[in-house]
Protein backbone atom coordinates (compact mmCIF):
# COMPACT_ATOMS: atom_id res chain seq x y z
CA UNK A 1 0.00 0.00 0.00
CA UNK A 2 1.37 3.41 -0.95
CA UNK A 3 1.92 5.97 1.76
CA UNK A 4 2.23 9.66 1.13
CA UNK A 5 5.62 9.96 2.84
CA UNK A 6 6.99 6.46 2.27
CA UNK A 7 10.12 5.91 0.24
CA UNK A 8 8.50 3.65 -2.37
CA UNK A 9 10.54 1.41 -4.69
CA UNK A 10 13.22 4.07 -4.95
CA UNK A 11 14.75 6.24 -2.27
CA UNK A 12 17.24 8.99 -2.84
CA UNK A 13 19.15 11.74 -1.13
CA UNK A 14 17.23 14.95 -1.75
CA UNK A 15 20.46 16.90 -2.07
CA UNK A 16 21.32 14.80 -5.11
CA UNK A 17 17.85 15.00 -6.67
CA UNK A 18 17.83 15.91 -10.31
CA UNK A 19 14.91 17.16 -12.31
CA UNK A 20 12.93 14.64 -14.37
CA UNK A 21 14.41 16.19 -17.50
CA UNK A 22 17.95 15.61 -16.25
CA UNK A 23 17.12 12.07 -15.20
CA UNK A 24 15.49 11.01 -18.44
CA UNK A 25 17.66 12.91 -20.89
CA UNK A 26 16.65 14.45 -24.16
CA UNK A 27 16.29 13.53 -27.78
CA UNK A 28 19.22 13.18 -30.14
CA UNK A 29 18.51 16.65 -31.50
CA UNK A 30 19.15 18.10 -28.05
CA UNK A 31 15.52 19.05 -27.51
CA UNK A 32 13.44 17.70 -24.66
CA UNK A 33 10.96 14.99 -25.58
CA UNK A 34 7.51 16.67 -25.42
CA UNK A 35 6.15 13.56 -23.69
CA UNK A 36 8.54 14.13 -20.78
CA UNK A 37 7.42 17.74 -20.50
CA UNK A 38 3.75 16.77 -20.58
CA UNK A 39 4.22 14.11 -17.92
CA UNK A 40 6.17 16.49 -15.69
CA UNK A 41 3.48 19.14 -16.03
CA UNK A 42 0.77 16.58 -15.29
CA UNK A 43 2.51 15.50 -12.09
CA UNK A 44 3.11 19.09 -11.00
CA UNK A 45 -0.50 20.10 -11.61
CA UNK A 46 -1.78 16.99 -9.85
CA UNK A 47 0.31 17.45 -6.70
CA UNK A 48 -0.64 21.13 -6.38
CA UNK A 49 -4.33 20.31 -6.83
CA UNK A 50 -4.27 17.48 -4.29
CA UNK A 51 -2.10 19.36 -1.77
CA UNK A 52 -4.56 22.25 -1.98
CA UNK A 53 -7.33 19.89 -0.93
CA UNK A 54 -5.61 18.17 2.00
CA UNK A 55 -2.14 17.89 3.57
CA UNK A 56 0.48 16.20 1.41
CA UNK A 57 1.05 13.67 4.23
CA UNK A 58 -2.38 12.26 3.35
CA UNK A 59 -1.78 11.93 -0.39
CA UNK A 60 -0.91 8.49 -1.77
CA UNK A 61 1.20 7.78 -4.82
CA UNK A 62 -1.69 5.80 -6.31
CA UNK A 63 -4.13 8.73 -6.29
CA UNK A 64 -1.44 11.15 -7.41
CA UNK A 65 -0.61 8.98 -10.40
CA UNK A 66 -4.31 8.57 -11.14
CA UNK A 67 -4.88 12.35 -11.01
CA UNK A 68 -1.91 12.86 -13.36
CA UNK A 69 -3.14 10.14 -15.70
CA UNK A 70 0.02 8.01 -15.48
CA UNK A 71 1.19 4.85 -13.74
CA UNK A 72 2.77 4.54 -10.31
CA UNK A 73 5.88 3.14 -11.99
CA UNK A 74 6.23 6.39 -13.93
CA UNK A 75 6.02 8.32 -10.68
CA UNK A 76 8.71 6.21 -9.02
CA UNK A 77 10.98 6.67 -12.04
CA UNK A 78 11.04 10.38 -11.18
CA UNK A 79 10.31 10.89 -7.49
CA UNK A 80 10.33 8.96 -4.23
CA UNK A 81 7.35 10.59 -2.43
CA UNK A 82 4.55 13.09 -3.10
CA UNK A 83 6.31 15.44 -0.65
CA UNK A 84 9.48 15.39 -2.75
CA UNK A 85 7.48 16.34 -5.84
CA UNK A 86 5.62 19.12 -4.02
CA UNK A 87 8.83 20.61 -2.62
CA UNK A 88 10.35 20.54 -6.09
CA UNK A 89 7.39 22.52 -7.45
CA UNK A 90 7.51 25.07 -4.61
CA UNK A 91 11.29 25.50 -4.85
CA UNK A 92 11.10 26.02 -8.60
CA UNK A 93 8.50 28.75 -8.18
CA UNK A 94 10.58 30.47 -5.49
CA UNK A 95 13.65 30.28 -7.72
CA UNK A 96 11.79 31.98 -10.56
CA UNK A 97 11.10 34.87 -8.22
CA UNK A 98 14.72 35.03 -7.09
CA UNK A 99 15.91 35.27 -10.68
CA UNK A 100 14.05 38.56 -10.99
CA UNK A 101 16.48 40.08 -8.49
CA UNK A 102 19.32 40.23 -11.00
CA UNK A 103 17.03 41.86 -13.57
CA UNK A 104 15.86 44.50 -11.10
CA UNK A 105 19.37 45.27 -9.86
CA UNK A 106 20.22 46.93 -13.16
CA UNK A 107 17.15 49.16 -13.25
CA UNK A 108 18.30 51.83 -10.83
CA UNK A 109 16.37 50.66 -7.78
CA UNK A 110 17.73 51.58 -4.36
CA UNK A 111 18.81 48.83 -1.95
CA UNK A 112 15.68 49.44 0.15
CA UNK A 113 13.45 49.16 -2.92
CA UNK A 114 15.12 45.92 -3.99
CA UNK A 115 14.66 44.47 -0.50
CA UNK A 116 10.94 45.22 -0.53
CA UNK A 117 10.44 43.97 -4.10
CA UNK A 118 12.22 40.70 -3.30
CA UNK A 119 10.23 40.20 -0.11
CA UNK A 120 7.00 40.95 -1.96
CA UNK A 121 7.92 38.33 -4.58
CA UNK A 122 8.11 35.69 -1.86
CA UNK A 123 4.75 36.92 -0.57
CA UNK A 124 3.31 36.47 -4.07
CA UNK A 125 4.68 32.92 -4.15
CA UNK A 126 3.03 32.05 -0.85
CA UNK A 127 -0.22 33.61 -2.06
CA UNK A 128 -0.14 31.44 -5.21
CA UNK A 129 0.20 28.32 -3.04
CA UNK A 130 -1.71 29.63 -0.05
CA UNK A 131 -3.96 26.59 0.31
CA UNK A 132 -0.96 24.24 0.21
CA UNK A 133 0.92 26.14 2.90
CA UNK A 134 -2.10 26.63 5.15
CA UNK A 135 -2.99 22.93 5.10
CA UNK A 136 0.60 21.92 5.83
CA UNK A 137 0.82 24.32 8.78
CA UNK A 138 -2.43 23.01 10.27
CA UNK A 139 -1.37 19.36 10.14
CA UNK A 140 1.18 18.26 12.81
CA UNK A 141 2.15 15.32 10.59
CA UNK A 142 2.92 17.57 7.63
CA UNK A 143 5.97 19.54 8.76
CA UNK A 144 7.91 18.72 5.60
CA UNK A 145 6.62 21.70 3.61
CA UNK A 146 7.49 24.22 6.33
CA UNK A 147 10.90 22.61 6.86
CA UNK A 148 11.55 22.84 3.13
CA UNK A 149 10.65 26.54 3.21
CA UNK A 150 13.15 27.13 6.03
CA UNK A 151 15.79 25.13 4.17
CA UNK A 152 15.20 27.12 0.99
CA UNK A 153 15.58 30.45 2.80
CA UNK A 154 18.70 29.21 4.60
CA UNK A 155 20.36 28.14 1.34
CA UNK A 156 19.31 31.41 -0.28
CA UNK A 157 20.79 33.42 2.61
CA UNK A 158 24.14 31.65 2.35
CA UNK A 159 24.26 32.28 -1.41
CA UNK A 160 23.19 35.89 -0.90
CA UNK A 161 25.95 36.53 1.62
CA UNK A 162 28.52 34.91 -0.64
CA UNK A 163 27.77 37.23 -3.55
CA UNK A 164 27.18 40.46 -1.61
CA UNK A 165 29.48 43.06 -0.08
CA UNK A 166 31.56 40.97 2.29
CA UNK A 167 32.83 44.02 4.16
CA UNK A 168 29.30 44.69 5.39
CA UNK A 169 28.70 41.18 6.72
CA UNK A 170 28.67 40.60 10.48
CA UNK A 171 31.59 38.75 12.05
CA UNK A 172 29.65 35.63 12.96
CA UNK A 173 29.14 32.06 11.78
CA UNK A 174 27.34 32.28 8.39
CA UNK A 175 25.51 28.99 8.94
CA UNK A 176 23.97 30.29 12.15
CA UNK A 177 23.13 33.61 10.50
CA UNK A 178 21.41 31.75 7.66
CA UNK A 179 19.32 29.69 10.08
CA UNK A 180 18.37 32.81 12.05
CA UNK A 181 17.23 34.62 8.91
CA UNK A 182 15.44 31.58 7.47
CA UNK A 183 13.46 30.76 10.60
CA UNK A 184 12.56 34.42 11.09
CA UNK A 185 11.22 34.85 7.56
CA UNK A 186 9.39 31.52 7.59
CA UNK A 187 7.94 32.45 10.98
CA UNK A 188 6.61 35.72 9.58
CA UNK A 189 4.93 33.80 6.77
CA UNK A 190 3.44 31.36 9.28
CA UNK A 191 2.07 34.25 11.36
CA UNK A 192 0.44 35.69 8.25
CA UNK A 193 -1.19 32.43 7.18
CA UNK A 194 -2.46 31.46 10.61
CA UNK A 195 -4.07 34.78 11.49
CA UNK A 196 -6.87 36.06 9.27
CA UNK A 197 -6.31 39.60 10.54
CA UNK A 198 -2.74 39.64 9.19
CA UNK A 199 -2.34 40.64 5.54
CA UNK A 200 0.39 39.98 3.01
CA UNK A 201 1.44 43.61 3.31
CA UNK A 202 1.71 43.17 7.09
CA UNK A 203 4.08 40.25 6.53
CA UNK A 204 6.14 42.22 4.00
CA UNK A 205 6.30 45.29 6.25
CA UNK A 206 7.46 43.20 9.21
CA UNK A 207 10.05 41.25 7.23
CA UNK A 208 11.51 44.42 5.70
CA UNK A 209 11.54 46.22 9.06
CA UNK A 210 13.34 43.32 10.74
CA UNK A 211 15.96 42.83 8.01
CA UNK A 212 19.44 43.71 9.37
CA UNK A 213 21.16 46.80 7.99
CA UNK A 214 23.75 44.75 6.11
CA UNK A 215 21.10 42.76 4.24
CA UNK A 216 19.77 45.48 1.94
CA UNK A 217 23.26 46.47 0.81
CA UNK A 218 23.75 42.95 -0.49
CA UNK A 219 21.41 43.69 -3.38
CA UNK A 220 23.79 46.29 -4.78
CA UNK A 221 26.88 45.45 -6.88
CA UNK A 222 30.15 45.06 -5.03
CA UNK A 223 32.24 48.21 -4.87
CA UNK A 224 35.55 46.36 -4.85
Amino acid sequence: MDSAQGGGPRSRNRGATRSPTEQEGSTLSGRIDPRITRTTQAFEQAIVELASERPVSQISVAELADRAGVTRATFYNRYSTPLELLIQVLDADLDRGHRLEDERAGRGHSAAELLRLTTAEVGNHVERFRAVYRLSLDDPADSGVYEALVRHFSEYTLAFMARGDRSALPDANPQVIAQFMAHGFAGAIKAWLQDASVTKDDMIDAAVACAPAWWASGYLPRTS
